[in-house]
């Protein structure tokens, strides 16, 4: 996958808002060509990623449990040895590095059409994430190299865009090639390609990895200082999920954003790893994997930009409760669906109310969490959310295997018939409704706790309280607040401070 541990989940808790005009730094040539390289390298790990899954799911006869565990292969490495990736960069040439991984990862991925068993799949999956591990803060450490310390905020930016953005980009060109293969298989000597179209889809994800490794072998990237070595800590992880729990039990409102993130990644993400077998066993079509994911990726980009248009005059914590819970609901509507166009439809529909919740709930955070917990804020959040779609990629496989057997305990036909209409109850079907049920569960707690906290805050005798965050008192504004535009009015307010743990 992408150099970020996993699909919308940022780099860094020292993210910040989008500076303008980011792009500006493409005028520097190799910022520009490392850029680049992320681009295809990024691009080649979705295709890489799509690929895989669909060969999964045929090799394994549509087995979710076998989805699971390729999908834990690829996110439990990121998930409990991210440090390791970032000691190791200290330690090395950080433009070796990068090329040996673009290159291993094309060998690697260049195997599969020879070998395509379960076991080889997890396997493979495990080693590209591993070299992706070393790849990304390699990258990241290099950026400081090419652009000045003012403009890194922009050379965020882009890096995030080269990361996610390629997702639909990815999703379109899986499909392209599926279609490809399926018309190359009508040639007798190419005949293999009905059963293996994934193969093209493969060499071009090799042939990604290869031409990034090229253009980062170009780079004029510094050798790490040998003076400066980060300690290796192996149980980061744990200790971070222990603090983020203990810190969300004591802020109400925090934990009332990240309850509605987790839930909408929890929703959201089960698309990813059931996606293939719900193309397959509910669509017909190996093919329409790639339509659902690339519906994904450009709702998700129509929300992003409807809302940065329309942001100025929404109260962003109701868009935040209202888009957390469309998103169990779309994705409910899709997994009802019984045709490619309709499921297709809703899907970006859950993708556009999940960018749109994504947004609006880290907005929340960065201006309503006071400077001296908004690390801590965001460090928590990061990690539940990592910790949610860990969970949404293993457990949402295995439950759909769970929903066959117990079902089929009961009854070996699960079909209904109205005249000439059929319509199945396959176990992908009921464990995409469970998880958008948990999605719209999660978006009713959050609505939940941002109105009773707005509530409670008008309670106080303030007139004006119940348009300000908690811990606001509006007729103290800041020296800051005093000097700055106005804002637009809601929860969020402007930057303001947050109350002690112990008023909530």
């Amino acid at each position: 996958m992408s150099s970020e541990p996993a699909p919308f989940i940022p780099a860094s808790s020292e993210a910040t808002p989008i500076p303008p005009a980011p792009w500006r730094l493409f005028g520097t040539r190799p910022f520009f060509k490392l850029w680049l390289a992320q681009v295809f390298s990024s691009l080649g790990d979705w295709v890489g990623l799509f690929a895989i899954l669909i060969i999964t799911a045929r090799v394994s006869d549509n087995s979710a449990v076998a989805l699971s565990l390729v999908m834990a292969a690829r996110m439990v490495p990121g998930f409990f040895l991210a440090t390791i990736g970032g000691v190791i960069v200290d330690r090395f040439d950080r433009r070796k590095v990068m090329v040996v991984c673009d290159v291993g990862r094309a060998g690697i991925i260049s195997l599969l059409p020879f070998v395509n068993t379960l076991g080889v799949l997890i396997a493979v999956s495990f080693c590209i994430e591993m070299l992706t591990l070393l790849w990304g803060p390699a990258k990241d450490a290099s950026v400081p190299h090419f652009v000045q310390e003012e403009n890194l905020a922009r050379a965020n930016t882009l890096s995030l865009a080269a990361s996610y953005g390629t997702f639909p980009v990815g999703a379109l060109i899986f499909s392209v090639l599926a279609v490809v293969a399926t018309w190359l298989g009508g040639f007798d000597a190419l005949s293999s390609l009905l059963v293996d179209r994934e193969v093209i889809a493969l060499w071009f994800d090799a042939v990604t990895y290869v031409v990034s490794a090229i253009i980062v072998l170009g780079l004029p990237i510094a050798g790490p200082d040998r003076g400066l070595r980060r300690k290796l800590e192996w149980m980061s992880t744990f200790s971070e999920i222990k603090e983020g729990f203990a810190f969300i039990r004591h802020d109400r409102f925090t934990r009332a954003v990240i309850v509605g993130l987790g839930g909408g990644i929890i929703g959201a993400g089960a698309m990813v790893p059931l996606g293939a077998v719900f193309a397959r066993e509910i669509l017909g079509s190996d093919a329409q994997f790639g339509v659902l994911l690339m519906a994904l990726g450009v709702g998700a980009s129509i929300g992003l930009l409807s809302l940065l248009a329309f942001q100025s005059r929404l109260p962003k914590d109701a868009v935040f409760a209202w888009a957390v819970m469309g998103v169990g609901v779309f994705l409910a509507l899709a997994a009802a669906a019984n045709v490619g166009g309709l499921a297709g439809l809703m899907i970006a529909a859950v993708g556009a109310c999940a960018g749109s919740a994504y947004v609006t709930g880290f907005t929340l955070i960065q201006e309503t969490v006071s400077d001296e917990l908004r690390g801590r804020t965001f460090a928590t959040l990061y990690t539940v959310v990592r910790l949610c779609l860990l969970l949404s990629l293993t457990v949402a496989p295995l439950s759909a295997d769970l929903y066959e057997w117990l079902f089929g305990l009961v009854d070996s036909d699960r079909h209904i018939t109205f005249g000439g209409f059929d319509y199945g109850f396959p176990g992908v079907r009921w464990a995409l409704w469970a998880g958008a049920g948990i999605t719209v569960l999660s978006g009713l707690y959050a609505r939940h706790e941002l109105r009773t906290l707005r509530v409670q805050i008008a309670a106080e005798g303030h007139p004006s309280a119940a348009a300000a965050p908690p811990g606001d008192d509006p007729t103290q504004p800041s020296e800051e607040e005093a000097q700055a535009p106005s804002v637009d009015p809601g929860l969020d307010g402007g930057r303001r401070s947050r109350p002690s743990e112990e008023s909530l």
